[in-house]
């Protein structure tokens, strides 16, 4: 079976396996224990994937705060922002398109009294500069926008968003959970970045293990918000909790490869969707309907309607053959709000597949689509 659901999970790769496991084994000491040699190689090993993180990012080391994944670094900024802020605003800024783990909070945050504004994106999902900027109010306090879209592929001008929130003395906050480890993330330049959110499974590392990156000033105080967890103060107080010790490991060896075959996994996936695309244009010619741009995205995300055909039914008789999803692992049960926001009729959306590829697949591996 080929596997081309890479935007949902990833397989882990033998050397992060490898680099994780004496740390389920041997080395099982608690980082935040004293003196003993147990507890210092945690603590040390932690630090080291803190640096591999940082490395991957452009970011300083002490910017890279370690959670259980996206989902919950999302949610510590929208809603650790929407506390801490309060007294200087309630109005948050995101689009129609963010991931559930930035959407569903906006929608509790509603129901506790915060003004929400939901941008319209265009035809492939990306968010309008202009319309940003109009948005802003005196009261916005936030504006959370996903970098890279993990239906569609498509790109967001991240640099010129941030920036005009920059220049508005707002905070800006971005989704790059998709981004990160496949395309070049440099937060040096892009200064208007206020926090970042990212998983290791998305990049061939262990789940249960990502990111939050929060932007330090001058002095090296990070931008202060309120922390989802309090408890024994670990992670400069922001993120409390005992360190999951092995899958911070396996994270930091993910980061770090992903950095050294950034260029060349950049150029294996992109091989990889530009074959796909061009057999599936030769065999099924006017039958489809492409989704996702051709330019400005994440390489190796192809989301196409098979017209006229249930994307359930496909999936399920694809399934010996190609692991494929219809969309967001993480709203499974719900027709796309991504592709209803990009304009697709209810029947459309129902018609519609992602195929995301690993920069590990082999080019030979996608001649199966020829037999579909």
């Amino acid at each position: 079976m080929l596997y081309l659901d890479n935007s949902a999970t990833t397989s882990v790769l033998p050397e992060v396996r490898d680099k994780m496991m004496s740390y389920l084994s041997d080395e099982f000491g608690n980082p935040s224990g004293k003196y003993y040699k147990l507890a210092n190689h945690a603590k040390d090993a932690i630090e080291e994937a803190r640096k591999n993180v940082s490395l991957l990012l452009k970011a300083k080391e002490k910017e890279i705060i370690f959670t259980s994944g996206a989902t919950e670094s999302n949610n510590m900024v929208v809603k650790g922002v929407a506390d801490y802020y309060s007294n200087q605003g309630n109005h948050i800024i995101t689009s129609k398109v963010e991931h559930p783990a930035v959407l569903d909070v906006c929608e509790y945050l509603e129901n506790k009294g915060f003004n929400i504004t939901y941008l319209d994106v265009d035809q492939y999902g990306r968010v309008s500069s202009d319309e940003l900027e109009s948005a802003i109010t005196n009261n916005t306090i936030l504006v959370s926008i996903i970098w890279g879209n993990n239906e569609l592929g498509s790109l967001n001008d991240i640099k010129s968003l941030s920036d005009i929130c920059k220049n508005k003395n707002i905070l800006f906050h971005t989704d790059a959970t998709q981004v990160v480890g496949k395309i070049d993330v440099d937060l040096k330049s892009h200064s208007g970045i206020s926090f970042l959110s990212c998983s290791a499974h998305k990049m061939h590392g262990p789940k249960g293990v990502g990111a939050l990156f929060i932007r330090s000033d001058n002095y090296g105080k990070l931008t202060p918000l309120t922390p989802l967890f309090h408890g024994g103060g670990q992670e400069e107080g922001i993120r409390s909790g005992t360190y999951s010790v092995h899958n911070i490991v396996g994270f930091g060896e993910a980061a770090i490869i992903a950095d050294s075959n950034l260029t060349s996994n950049l150029r294996n996936l992109e091989k990889l969707e530009s074959k796909t695309t061009q057999i599936l244009i030769d065999k099924f010619s006017n039958k489809i309907t492409f989704n996702s741009d051709s330019k400005n995205k994440i390489p190796g995300i192809i989301n196409v309607r098979f017209n006229g055909v249930n994307n359930q039914i496909l999936l399920k008789k694809l399934a010996p053959i190609i692991a494929a999803s219809s969309g967001s692992a993480c709203s499974s049960t719900k027709p796309s709000h991504v592709l209803q926001a990009i304009g697709l009729e209810l029947k459309e959306v129902r018609e519609a597949i992602r195929f995301s590829f690993s920069p590990y697949t082999s080019i030979e591996e996608v001649e199966v689509f020829k037999d579909l």
